[in-house]
């Protein structure tokens, strides 16, 4: 059949006499007379040997005791979807249906409704004991929803046969926490009263069934209840996910599988880290806390979710259960999963009691004095200050009356009462040198003499003041290339390497979804903020120049820009010079050969901000987190390169 008699037959209303006669001349209908679902259903039929306009059973209902038998059988099911079916009828009173419940065979096993239409049901043999397979009865919302595993309508002369063409029915598969098909719930009346929210009423009440018979199987598992809204748990609406007390995964409920685009195939290899940015020990341990209040997290595509975990007292969870053993510290709160960080860590972790320095490179804004507090707060001088001195930042004629101290009257302005400095004040704790590598080579023999003696002569005289800290030094430059240059003391670079670790740029991380997330958290507790897909795309393969510094900064300036029930961070939040950045970036258009050392990518970092800016310095310091003071410091020794 040609395209002007298709076209011409649908402005007559006669697609669907087209199409069946089609099916019965060629066994193929043509593309766009009925939905894809009802042809292939119509071609299903047509191989299973069906006529339609024969509507003789292949196979005779079941005997009074045979469906007695088949009922016992499907008990559980019954008993369950009978609460849904009295809640489909009360939504359906006096509209002239019926509420049908089959088993995964098709066989028809409950019935409720409308008795008169029941009767002119029956006439078709639609009646408990009958088999609405689709081998048996053609296209049809029983058979039809069972065979495709999805919910289904058809209506009037969508039906095979000819003589069901006065019926218009909904009907939703029933699947178990496994994926297995159980039966189907149907809703069936005449096509001349449908009324389009059958549909849902039909889905809504799958749910319930679904949800009841979930409850019953794990009600003695460890069980977590999600949805992307605080509000939507405790609706049918939320996903249900059973789990072992390693993370294992038991069951999960399709509005579960729905939410986390999984099907029934993905079941049997998945776990909770497959599922959720979250360790079994964080839900556990929620749990315990937190009875009745949810746990926000955001998936990794960056979009939120929020979580109950339900724990029954009554189950004895294992022993891989309880708390991990590993501490809790600072530094764990920094292992989101990236494999050079957790290295890192490990070392860090190993020589927090034996006063080790520690020396920390990386670009800037990688995190370095993150991972310096994060040391502080996870070793022995926790309780003692934690004193963090910028050399690059302090002004050169002030850094050593700042470092040393000084007493009253050392020096023009200098304060009366004069100033223990900061290496005294890091007395018992912590002293972060960040970036050591920009200390003046003049205060470098007197930093290295404080920490050979532990003692501190300030300025101007007085006692020498005995300090006891443990230090930890950070640069972006490579530091020995300092020293072969002249601009760093050999024998204190040795003094304060003690343990070097270098900690990866934000390009090279494998954990930036999760950086997202935890970023996010700390910028607006509680509120389950994320990001639109294409900007997550978008900010994982940008190259972040800026590091973790500029992403939270961006994170945080979206964050201020959403309004008051937002929580996707999209393009329009973003700043517009970034936007073009990640932008540029997604064209795939060729990125500048990565630097060959620190200092060539601090260099690269700098022009490539002033341009960005348009030569602002006040804007470009702003953005790569150091004063202006520093900034023309490094633009002349730029100059003098």
């Amino acid at each position: 059949m040609g395209a002007i008699e298709i076209a011409t037959a649908r402005g007559a209303g006669d697609a669907m006499r087209i199409a069946r006669r089609c099916l019965l001349d060629s066994g193929v209908v043509p593309d766009g007379l009925v939905s894809a679902r009802i042809a292939r259903s119509w071609q299903r039929s047509l191989a299973a040997g069906l006529d339609p306009h024969q509507n003789r059973p292949l196979m005779q209902a079941l005997s009074a005791p045979e469906l007695s038998q088949a009922r016992e059988s499907q008990q559980q099911l019954i008993d369950h979807a009978r609460p849904a079916m009295a809640y489909l009828h009360s939504q359906i009173r006096d509209s002239g249906s019926i509420i049908v419940l089959a088993d995964p065979a098709g066989l028809l096993l409950e019935l409720c409704g409308d008795a008169d239409f029941g009767n002119k049901a029956a006439r078709v043999h639609l009646a408990p004991g009958a088999s609405w397979h689709e081998a048996q009865r053609g296209t049809n919302a029983v058979g039809t929803a069972l065979a495709e595993r999805a919910p289904v309508v058809v209506s009037g002369a969508e039906h095979f046969f000819v003589s069901n063409g006065f019926l218009t029915c909904a009907a939703a598969p029933i699947t178990d926490s496994c994926g297995r098909l159980l039966g189907v719930l149907d809703i069936s009346g005449d096509y001349r009263s449908s009324h389009p929210h059958t549909f849902g009423l039909v889905c809504t009440a799958v749910q319930m069934v679904e949800n009841r018979l979930f409850t019953s199987r794990h009600g003695n598992d460890l069980r977590v209840r999600f949805h992307p809204l605080a509000e939507g748990i405790g609706t049918l609406a939320e996903g249900m996910v059973a789990l072992t007390g390693e993370g294992g995964l038991l069951g999960i409920n399709s509005m579960g599988r729905s939410l986390l685009g999984l099907t029934a195939a993905d079941l049997s290899s998945a776990r909770l880290d497959s599922l959720f940015p979250v360790e079994i020990e964080t839900l556990l341990d929620w749990g315990r806390r937190h009875t009745d209040e949810p746990l926000s997290i955001c998936r990794h595509d960056g979009s939120p979710l929020f979580m109950r975990v339900d724990m029954p007292r009554s189950v004895s969870l294992p022993r891989a259960a309880t708390p991990i053993s590993v501490p809790r510290d600072a530094l764990a709160g920094l292992d989101t999963g990236d494999e050079r960080v957790r290295v890192s860590i490990d070392k860090a972790r190993r020589v927090l009691a034996k006063s080790i320095p520690l020396l920390i490179m990386g670009e800037s804004g990688v995190g370095k004095e993150l991972f310096a507090k994060a040391v502080h707060q996870s070793g022995p001088r926790r309780q003692g200050p934690f004193v963090a001195v910028n050399c690059a930042a302090l002004p050169e004629n002030l850094i050593e009356a700042e470092l040393f101290g000084y007493t009253g009257g050392a020096f023009t302005g200098a304060r009366r009462e004069g100033r223990p400095g900061l290496l005294r004040e890091a007395n018992g704790g912590s002293l972060f040198l960040d970036e050591i590598g920009d200390m003046p080579l003049a205060l470098q023999g007197r930093l290295l003499r404080v920490l050979q003696e532990r003692v501190v002569q300030p300025l101007g005289g007085g006692r020498p003041v005995p300090v006891d800290f443990h230090l930890i030094c950070a640069t972006h430059h490579h530091l020995k290339d300092v020293v072969s240059a002249g601009r760093f003391r050999d024998d204190l670079y040795y003094r304060i390497n003690g343990l070097a670790l270098t900690l990866p740029p934000l390009r090279e991380r494998s954990d930036v979804h999760r950086l997202i997330a935890m970023l996010l958290a700390e910028i607006e507790p509680g509120h389950a903020l994320g990001l639109a897909p294409e900007v997550t795309k978008a900010f994982v393969g940008h190259a972040w120049p800026g590091n973790l510094r500029q992403l939270a900064n961006a994170l945080r300036t979206a964050a201020a820009l959403l309004a008051e029930r937002e929580q996707r961070i999209g393009w329009e939040h973003l700043p517009e010079d970034l936007v073009a950045e990640l932008r540029l970036g997604s064209t795939g258009d060729a990125r500048p050969a990565a630097p060959e050392s620190l200092q060539a990518l601090a260099e690269q970092t700098i022009a490539a901000t002033l341009a960005a800016t348009h030569g602002n310095v006040a804007a470009a310091s702003r953005r790569l987190g150091i004063s202006r003071t520093t900034l023309y410091r490094r633009l002349g020794q730029l100059g003098k390169r």
